[in-house]
């Protein structure tokens, strides 16, 4: 029984595989992915969301993969960290979101983020690891357990294959990487770039090591910073960011990816003068600039974009109209351009905390919001 199912596997990995190949290259001729981010929906075990958003026409699903915090599957040490087999992983809610993804024929892009308290010395998961080492072996475990080849013995089922990676979320902001800035000789430095330069080489190596046509994303970036870190909020602006993290070690990567979001309610997606170093899509050419000069001419990713809606964000919202309107004009941004290959909106549902993000296509009570339809309709374009 063993033996066949290893045959069916092989079989399953090399219509995978091809079937990768073919996104990758319709993805390099512009033809834009279309993404939504909300692990709120995607992975709770209690709410299959995956059909409605195939009736979308969602293409890519990104999720977080913890390592270690909240929901993490590398909490507890394991003794061999390169194998996704061992006994102190926990797979389990990412197996069936995978599953329920793959049912629904949409990919999914892992991000891989947050480090156990035993890989960092007891911190929280917003700290590095000690040793790139650790995470890069944590990646490769990730990347063989969904390279569309691992049997899972529990299921008798082999698991689908994830293609798309990126590593880690937003490291130029504190809430997912600490500490932004040191002090060094009496003199503040910026800290997070050197330190996430090492977190993305073990996501790529360690992805990569595993085998096959993965594509790893870095960056991931905010859109802003405040470059100061004395402020309520130390943080560094996206391409000061990028630029050190070059300096301080930052090999190599398949996509750059962005979150280019809005800094005003009278920002549209096409403005573009927007100061303090921020990277929105109005002016997001400055950071393909960037890219290109520090790396060569690298796909784009916009990991997240969205804009909040009023009601319920009185403070921070556009109309409802509005957010529709600018959806599709962002969009259309975006696929006009050839360097950007996915387009990622978050989120499906509103927070139902008024002090969450309220840019759902659904309110937090279940309503479709009109920016619903719109991204239906852009879905069945992209088709």
């Amino acid at each position: 029984m063993l033996t066949k199912l290893r045959l069916l596997a092989a079989l399953f990995t090399t219509v995978v595989v091809c079937a990768l190949a073919m996104t990758v290259s319709a993805s390099a001729s512009n033809s834009m992915l279309l993404g939504l981010f909300d692990d709120g929906v995607t992975l709770d075990p209690a709410t299959n969301s995956f059909p409605l958003l195939s009736s979308l026409h969602v293409q890519v699903v990104r999720m977080t993969l913890s390592w270690g915090g909240p929901g993490g599957v590398g909490n507890k040490r394991p003794a061999d960290p390169a194998d996704p087999s061992d006994p102190a992983y926990d797979w389990a809610r990412y197996d069936q979101a995978l599953e329920r993804a793959n049912d629904a024929g949409i990919q999914l892009l892992l991000t891989i983020v947050g480090t156990p308290a035993w890989a960092n010395g007891g911190k929280s998961p917003q700290h590095p690891p000690t040793s790139a080492d650790d995470l890069r072996a944590f990646s490769y475990a990730a990347a063989q357990r969904y390279s569309g080849t691992f049997l899972d013995t529990a299921s008798g089922r082999v698991l689908p294959r994830v293609g798309l990676w990126l590593a880690w979320n937003e490291p130029n902001n504190p809430v997912f990487l600490q500490p932004q800035f040191a002090r060094y000789r009496g003199t503040w430095k910026m800290a997070a770039p050197a330190a996430y330069a090492r977190i993305c080489n073990a996501v790529y190596s360690g992805i990569h090591d595993a085998g096959g046509p993965e594509q790893v994303a870095c960056g991931a970036t905010a859109p802003r910073g405040s470059n100061n870190p004395s402020g309520p909020r130390p943080s560094i602006a996206p391409l000061a960011f990028l630029r050190s993290a070059k300096q301080h070690g930052l090999r190599t990567f398949d996509a750059w990816a962005d979150h280019p979001y809005y800094g005003s309610p009278a920002d549209t997606p096409a403005t573009r003068n927007v100061g303090g170093g921020a990277i929105e899509l109005g002016n997001i050419d400055k950071l393909i600039s960037t890219v290109t000069h520090l790396y060569g001419k690298k796909p784009i990713w916009i990991t997240e974009y969205g804009y909040q809606t009023d009601p319920p964000d009185t403070f921070f919202g556009v109309s409802w109209t509005k957010q529709a309107a600018y959806l599709r004009q962002a969009y259309a941004i975006a696929r006009a351009n050839p360097r950007i290959d996915l387009f990622t909106w978050f989120l499906l549902k509103d927070s139902s905390s008024l002090d969450g993000w309220q840019s759902g296509l659904i309110t937090a009570d279940g309503r479709k919001k009109p920016s619903f339809e719109a991204f239906a309709g852009l879905g069945a374009e992209s088709l």
